[in-house]
């Protein structure tokens, strides 16, 4: 089976809807079932949780909030995988890793904070 849809390509949507702060479109990316790990946070779980946690990191975003760094295909040979390295809503770094639904929808990402420096 191959992907129809292009990993990269996703994660720049991401990346775009949130500088420009379109929660709505953000949303839009991730599966309905979809989660956020985050290290310093725990999870979060489907829209609604999702909605409440993207919301208030778009309200809350400085300036220079998500900033690209680095980006590369990150898979595990099954799953459609992405890295990336960007600046968070509070202007710290972070790496986050995204894993993909065959559909091209964002089944799940996982983040920390990045010693990378944009």
């Amino acid at each position: 089976m191959t992907n129809t849809f292009d990993p990269i390509a996703v994660v720049v949507d991401w990346l775009d809807a949130c500088k420009e702060r379109r929660l709505h479109d953000l949303l839009d990316l991730y599966d309905t079932s979809a989660s956020v790990r985050c290290a310093c946070e725990g999870v979060h779980q489907g829209r609604e949780e999702l909605a409440h946690y993207w919301s208030t990191r778009l309200q809350r975003a400085v300036p220079h909030a998500f900033g690209l760094s680095e980006l590369a295909p990150d898979g595990d040979g099954i799953r459609p995988g992405v890295a990336l390295d960007y600046i968070a809503y509070d202007g710290t770094p972070v790496h986050i890793r995204f894993q993909f639904t065959m559909a091209g929808k964002v089944a799940a990402t996982v983040c920390r904070r990045s010693g990378k420096v944009a």
